[in-house]
């Protein structure tokens, strides 16, 4: 029989009675100086973090990345330098719009995020399972976000709001199509592709830039639901892609995707009729062919869900050596705001948590603040920089090539550029699906559309036919069979 392990306070002081608050007596009041009563309230009262504002319902998991393919042309990063490499990650795939109790099975985007522990540090890539996004200008993200929350005096899901703004945002056109298709209600984590979304770019040994677009194509194929098997799914478990992806992983049936690049020089940039740092827009691929790196697999579940996920911080600031970032405006505006929403609700070194902590060594001079719970890897002397006592400097061998960017500090329309056609990408997206896809893409927005006022409704039938005659089309010929419907339905009453 192995010795039992005596439970403690989290100081460390061994508890006699877990069982029994201090009190006067059997019948009298409790006493305030039971410091193990007040110790267990007081953290129940704490053990609830802010949950995320998007993204704050995911899935995660440990495993490894794997080289099959020599990129060191494009890209110096040592992750990549050598075929058969393996390292270390930890993803998170998630839906945008729902909270932490909604239910796995709705229609939405997928976050993908990944975090390889490199030997240089932490690389993130925080994209979705959409190679494209709703809009191109930061400015715009928290009144996207604000359509896909709860309305404020309803306190709940507003499809007036979600399509006002849609319909004002010609740039969403792409998204939209691609949210409302087959692909917007996957089946499970482990049957979406991954997208870094934005553009990137990688930087040689010869101080050579190259602008990169990142892709996880999934192994296992895709699996879709329709909006009639989810709400039947829904009916039996909101925790259907926990299920399905948790248990693939425990019974060794192990998810991998194939990591591709795709790859386009600065002078080609300048000579691409759109703008190539669009997250509306994607690269053709018949210009820029994907090029294999390499191949992820997940191999082991987590084993504390709050530490391992819920603290997960995952942050496009975080690269390395090699690799950098583009003009990309969204791409701006999230290096800054997703490790500040990490700031704010995990903690100022949210990054020294175990899951979130580099493998690598980590050298710095921020001070103090919430949890600082670690030591200084430097002389005690040695807290600001420059010093004359030992501390980390920097070094030069990790300075990237400069940005070759020209312009002037304005506030300049994304609308009127002349690059960013709204229409012909959706275009070439709707004329890929086939009858089938198409009628389930317009019975989809059909039913999300239900209840929206008319004039919304027609501004966005406005945009679908520019796209194509047929889409609009479609999509009025589907609300009327809803209507109709409706009509049967309201007179068997």
């Amino acid at each position: 029989m192995t010795d039992k392990i005596t439970l403690t306070t989290s100081a460390g002081a061994p508890i006699g009675d877990n069982q029994n608050s201090l009190s006067a007596g059997p019948r009298g009041p409790l006493l305030l100086q039971d410091y193990q009563l007040i110790e267990k309230l007081a953290h129940q009262n704490r053990e609830r973090i802010p949950e995320r504002v998007v993204h704050a319902k995911g899935w995660g998991a440990f495993g490894t990345f794997t080289v099959t393919h020599d990129v060191s042309k494009y890209s110096c990063a040592k992750l990549f330098d050598t075929v058969g490499k393996k390292t270390d990650l930890l993803i998170r795939i998630s839906t945008v719009a729902g909270e932490l109790g909604a239910a796995d099975a709705e229609r939405d985007v997928r976050g993908f995020s990944l975090k390889f522990y490199t030997e240089e540090g932490n690389w993130d890539v925080v994209g979705n399972n959409t190679p494209v996004f709703f809009i191109r200008d930061p400015l715009k993200f928290p009144d996207f976000i604000r359509t896909q929350k709860r309305h404020p005096r309803t306190n709940m899901r507003s499809p007036t709001a979600m399509w006002d703004f849609w319909s004002l945002s010609p740039e969403s056109l792409h998204q939209v199509t691609i949210l409302f298709s087959d692909r917007g209600l996957p089946t499970a984590p482990q049957y979406v592709n991954g997208y870094g979304s934005h553009t990137y770019s990688f930087w040689n040994e010869a101080g050579e830039r190259y602008w990169v677009k990142f892709h996880f194509k999934t192994q296992q194929g895709h699996r879709h639901h329709t909006n009639a098997e989810a709400a039947t799914v829904v009916g039996r478990s909101r925790e259907s892609y926990q299920e399905e992806w948790f248990s693939a992983i425990e019974s060794g049936n192990l998810p991998k995707w194939t990591m591709y690049v795709q790859i386009m020089s600065e002078a080609e940039a300048d000579r691409t009729s759109y703008n190539p740092f669009d997250v509306t827009k994607v690269w053709p691929h018949a210009d820029y062919p994907l090029i294999p790196v390499g191949e992820i697999e997940l191999n082991r579940n987590v084993d504390n869900y709050f530490a391992e996920v819920e603290q997960a911080a995952f942050s496009p600031s975080n690269i390395v050596r090699g690799i950098s970032h583009s003009p990309d405006r969204m791409l701006q505006g999230r290096i800054f705001a997703y490790a500040d929403a990490h700031r704010h609700r995990l903690g100022t070194h949210y990054e020294a948590l175990p899951v979130n902590q580099p493998k690598s060594p980590v050298n710095h001079y921020h001070k103090d603040g919430l949890l600082r719970f670690f030591a200084s890897n430097h002389p005690t002397d040695a807290y600001y920089e420059p010093n004359s006592f030992g501390g980390p400097t920097q070094d030069a061998r990790y300075l990237e090539p400069p940005l070759k960017i020209v312009g002037d500090g304005a506030r300049w329309n994304h609308r009127d550029d002349p690059g960013n056609d709204d229409y012909v990408q959706p275009r070439t997206l709707f004329e890929l699906f086939d009858a089938d896809q198409k009628a389930r893409l317009f019975m989809n927005l059909a039913e999300a559309m239900q209840g929206v006022p008319e004039f919304i409704v027609e501004r966005q039938m406005g945009h679908f036919a520019k796209v194509h005659p047929d889409y609009a089309t479609g999509v009025r010929r589907a609300m009327a069979v809803l209507a109709a419907a409706h009509v049967v339905a309201t007179a068997a009453e």
